[in-house]
């Protein structure tokens, strides 16, 4: 008996709904999800589901995702189905992903792709499948270039330990690695993250001893360290980071930096004055396409 067709969802939105477009498609079942610009404001984003479940809701995520540009001022998305030959689903998606030169030096490379020329490229190969952040974004684009900055070899002083916290697809805490950064823990609360985060890192050929990926938060992570940290990568919402930060007192050092990001830009002054609070400030600030990027450092004072 044949295999059944598949669903490819395709959802044209502005850049500044990608993220919640794609944790829609999830709750949804998509297995496999990528996304492309369409000019400088918007992206399609694709998710692919077998055609034998497709859900009675897909009006319902239609409505869900008009709720949601509506609450964030953003134009209307638009929602369309549309029918794949079992043969080509696999492979279609994968079409729509180029590679992406990110900051100075780093590529940013779909795993089925030659690398590109470039002596001086650090290239980081990602299989955006897993969709738990690919480098399109502006917030994950904000939190590479911050790193690439932090991590410049320079004026980097001795070994590094970072903490990537709500690693998604791993992009962070691989980047971290191939930038120079001697060990990197990793976790999320989602255990598909955990396993994109390990597949990836194989991807890439990566020492699983350098890059510790556990399921969990804070509480997992300080019983994974065997000293305090370095930094701290923290690419996730607002609500998320103003709970995270103070658990991580005890894991800092008065050197200790963070980057933080997955912030809307009128977020800024409430997660500013929630860092304030539990004795941290906020060193650069960086702002692209609505969303927000902090390095930040423990307040001498």
């Amino acid at each position: 008996m044949s295999n059944p067709p598949w669903w490819e969802i395709q959802v044209t939105c502005p850049a500044d709904l990608e993220d919640t477009v794609f944790w829609r498609l999830q709750e949804l079942g998509c297995q496999g999800t990528a996304s492309m610009a369409q000019g400088p404001e918007w992206v399609v984003v694709r998710g692919y589901l077998p055609q034998s479940e497709r859900p009675a809701g897909l009006g319902q995520l239609t409505e869900e995702l008009l709720q949601d540009a509506q609450a964030s001022g953003l134009a209307q998305p638009q929602v369309v189905a549309v029918t794949l030959d079992p043969e080509d689903w696999a492979e279609h998606w994968k079409r729509h992903w180029q590679a992406q030169t990110i900051g100075e030096r780093l590529v940013v490379l779909p795993a089925w792709l030659a690398p590109p020329l470039g002596a001086d490229q650090v290239i980081l190969r990602l299989d955006p499948g897993y969709a738990f952040g690919t480098g399109t974004h502006p917030s994950t684009q904000l939190c590479l270039e911050a790193l690439e900055m932090r991590l410049d070899p320079h004026w980097r002083k001795g070994p590094l330990t970072v903490a990537d916290i709500g690693c998604g697809s791993g992009i962070l805490s691989l980047a971290a690695l191939l930038l120079g950064v001697e060990q990197v823990y990793a976790v999320d609360t989602d255990p598909l993250a955990v396993t994109a985060t390990r597949q990836n890192r194989a991807l890439n050929h990566l020492d699983p001893r350098h890059l510790v990926v556990e399921q969990g938060s804070v509480e997992r992570l300080l019983t994974l360290l065997p000293g305090p940290l370095d930094g701290f990568v923290c690419n996730i919402l607002l609500d998320v980071i103003l709970d995270v930060v103070p658990r991580l007192r005890p894991a800092v050092h008065p050197k200790t930096w963070g980057i933080l990001s997955g912030v809307l830009t009128d977020q800024v002054p409430p997660l500013v004055a929630g860092l304030e609070k539990h004795g941290w400030m906020v060193a650069a600030l960086w702002q692209r396409q609505g969303w927000s990027c902090l390095s930040i450092r423990p307040n001498p004072d």
